[in-house]
């Protein structure tokens, strides 16, 4: 299951870019670990990185779409890979790509041809962009924006601050979020970096990365700049998040790779009080429980690629799936971290490690693009119709092929996402019902649609956001085990590691269940129900030790050259 770059040769993929993410990974080898590191702790700007991106052409040929160059294409399953990749050699490099995919959102996503090619152009020429949405005062606030752009004689003039910028050192173009001063209306914009009236102010992060404050002081600007306005601008700047969203959990999955590798291989060949570290059963729960966390992780993030690739108007299912990418899968990397390093201690803070960096970087995820509890209170949205009101659709394939993407670019508006309706998530836990931990979980999930009947948070709870994102909590598992399950059946995923994955789930429940019991609002009812859900998973001795083997073999399996 887990990236190893000995062996590295995504087969699933067209030839071309198999090359290419080969080529990528030959290259953070061939540079070594203790240049990474050292670049890291220095603070070292990548222009290597972005030199290689260059002359491969890696950011024009992944991030251009085939409606701007019929050479090109926009291809999530591919870009997926490429972001594990990233990750797990450094989210400073998945970064520059990240913030690169998310300025490119607006303008792929407008009517302005003539920005369109100009994008395009830069892409070839090597050259990164920008997504200039947030503010220091308001954060990622869209209503509530300070960036003014006003009328004049020859065009318009954009005056205000941005703040978390990535790339805003270098992009070639920035996609500005502010507001037309004179109708209020939202507007979306493109400014280049190297402008004399685009002041670069600082770098508010200490790190590699460049995560820009700037500041436009009359900025002049004319009708090819200008990419969206009313609506359609605030529709761009939610359906470009929808874009990038999808790239931290990749990146999440990449960290928690490298890390682990280097977690094993240290645990299994350590000696202590005259025995292997990994004789000792609750390193072994350690690893296990890390092992089945993340290959959960990468289950759910392919299948719900393949929910994004087959999007269309009357489909947009992915709107659930894509903020639980981003918000359960990059904290679940949390959880592989902190279990790796509850086994490795001391050694998770060596400087020449890539996992001092890991503990870091994996924070950093859930945070991005909206925190987790922004991405909680969305998913809440699509809650009754999931649970209730399932609609009748296509089975969703496999997506490898090697397509084009053109619906991320014609999202349509960012509303009615309560209206959205979801197959049945049933079956397909029926289905497993041979596994013991499945037929467990599955009776806790069926369980929130008794609570919600029964026992339905009233009046006053329904504003009482602490209480609402722990019932988000217990839903997003349901959605998260369905498609886990999908994906398994795809690929044949071993059944006893699948099982030790609804082992952990069962446990997270319990664990959600319990906290529910413990809000200061719940009722007798509530916790009445929330005390019925606790359960033990099923204890299956064999079935852990075969998990364990699958661990064991890892150690010594890779190890990033010096």
């Amino acid at each position: 299951m887990l990236l190893d770059p000995n062996h590295y040769d995504p087969a699933q993929l067209d030839d071309e870019t198999r090359r290419l993410l080969r080529a990528t990974v030959d290259w953070f080898e061939a540079r070594g670990k203790r240049q990474l590191i050292a670049d890291a702790q220095d603070k070292v700007w990548y222009t290597e990185f972005l030199d290689f991106v260059k002359r491969e052409k890696l950011f024009a040929t992944f991030c251009t779409p085939a409606s701007v160059d019929g050479t090109k294409r926009w291809d999530a399953a591919r870009n997926a890979a490429f972001s594990e990749v990233l990750g797990f050699y450094g989210l400073q490099y998945w970064y520059a790509w990240q913030v690169t995919v998310l300025g490119l959102g607006p303008i792929w996503m407008s009517g302005n041809e003539e920005a369109k090619q100009k994008a395009a152009a830069l892409l070839d020429s090597g050259a990164v962009f920008a997504f200039g949405l947030s503010e220091k005062e308001h954060g990622a606030d869209v209503y509530s924006t300070d960036m003014i752009v006003t009328k004049t004689e020859t065009g318009y003039k954009a005056n205000g601050s941005k703040y978390y910028i990535g790339n805003g050192n270098v992009a070639g173009m920035v996609s500005v979020f502010g507001k037309l001063g004179d109708s209020d209306e939202y507007v979306f914009f493109a400014v280049d970096s190297q402008h004399e009236n685009f002041k670069l102010i600082k770098n508010v992060v200490d790190s590699q990365m460049f995560v820009s404050e700037f500041r436009l002081e009359d900025y002049p600007l004319t009708d090819a700049d200008i990419l969206h306005r009313g609506p359609d601008a605030f529709s761009a700047a939610l359906n470009t998040v929808n874009v990038g969203k999808f790239n931290l959990c990749t990146a999440s999955i990449g960290i928690c790779e490298h890390s682990f590798y280097e977690a094993i291989t240290h645990a299994h060949n350590r000696i202590l009080y005259g025995n292997p570290v990994t004789n000792f059963p609750h390193v072994r729960q350690n690893f296990v429980d890390a092992y089945a966390r993340l290959t959960a992780m990468k289950l759910f993030a392919d299948r719900s690629v393949d929910y994004f690739r087959s999007a269309n108007e009357n489909d947009r299912r992915y709107l659930l799936f894509n903020p639980i990418t981003k918000m359960k899968v990059t904290s679940e990397g949390e959880h592989v971290i902190d279990l790796l390093w509850d086994v490795i201690a001391a050694k998770g803070f060596e400087k020449d490690t890539y996992f001092t960096r890991a503990t870091a970087d994996i924070r950093a995820l859930p945070k991005l693009e909206g925190t987790v509890h922004v991405n909680l209170a969305l998913v809440l949205k699509f809650m009754p119709n999931y649970l209730f009101n399932p609609k009748a659709y296509d089975e969703v394939p496999t997506r490898h092929d090697a397509t084009d993407d053109d619906f991320f670019w014609h999202q349509g508006p960012a509303r009615g996402l309560g209206k959205i309706q979801f197959h049945d998530w049933e079956p397909i836990y029926t289905e497993h019902a041979h596994l013991p931990n499945v037929a467990l979980f599955h009776e806790q999930a069926k369980a929130i649609k008794t609570l919600l009947t029964t026992a339905a948070p009233d009046e006053k709870q329904q504003q009482d956001l602490d209480f609402l994102l722990n019932l988000g909590h217990l839903f997003t598992l349901v959605v998260y085990g369905q498609l886990v399950l999908e994906q398994a059946k795809i690929t044949g995923t071993d059944a006893a590691v699948l099982d030790q994955i609804f082992d952990v789930l069962v446990r997270d429940f319990a664990g959600y269940a319990t906290a529910l019991h413990g809000k200061a609002s719940s009722t007798e009812a509530q916790q009445q129900w929330a005390v019925g859900q606790i359960r033990k998973p099923h204890v299956d001795q064999a079935r852990f030790d075969a998990v364990w083997e699958q661990v064991a073999a890892l150690s010594g399996r890779y190890e990033m050259r010096p």
